[in-house]
């Protein structure tokens, strides 16, 4: 689909990718460590999948997740599938801490205090990678 992001290589931060998936990063100073799998074939909603690429895709999500909690020590991490305005399957994983400028709400909610960014550093990012990749390879292999 020519008119869908997610159809396209993505100009995110790349931490991990197969022929099926990959996990980008992305860079959002008051979400550090936010991530998102995307499928890279378009696909609307996770019934579209066979079970076993469902099962697949969440495996990524989970591994993902543990990784962010591992690197960062978030107080929360929300995982969310909308797709409303990109009908395309992705995952967003989001480490949430109470500080944050929307917690308990969304993160799309309207915001309930002021909240400094802290963007990650490069080393964090490597080492947020670098668990990323470890176990999200683990996870496929199981």
């Amino acid at each position: 689909m020519h008119d869908c992001a997610l159809c396209l290589p993505t100009p995110h931060d790349l931490l991990w990718q197969d022929d099926f998936c990959r996990v980008v990063l992305l860079h959002d100073a008051d979400y550090p460590a936010y991530c998102r799998v995307e499928l890279l074939a378009h696909v609307k909603e996770m019934t579209d999948l066979p079970p076993a690429d469902r099962a697949r895709t969440m495996k990524v999500v989970f591994a993902v997740e543990s990784a962010v909690r591992e690197v960062i020590q978030p107080d929360k991490i929300n995982l969310a599938s909308l797709g409303n305005k990109t009908p395309h399957m992705h995952w967003h994983v989001l480490p949430r801490f109470e500080s944050d400028k929307h917690f308990p709400n969304s993160h799309w909610a309207e915001a309930m205090r002021d909240s400094e960014g802290q963007p990650l550093s490069a080393a964090v990012r490597d080492q947020l990678q670098k668990i990323v990749v470890e176990r999200v390879e683990c996870a496929l292999k199981s």
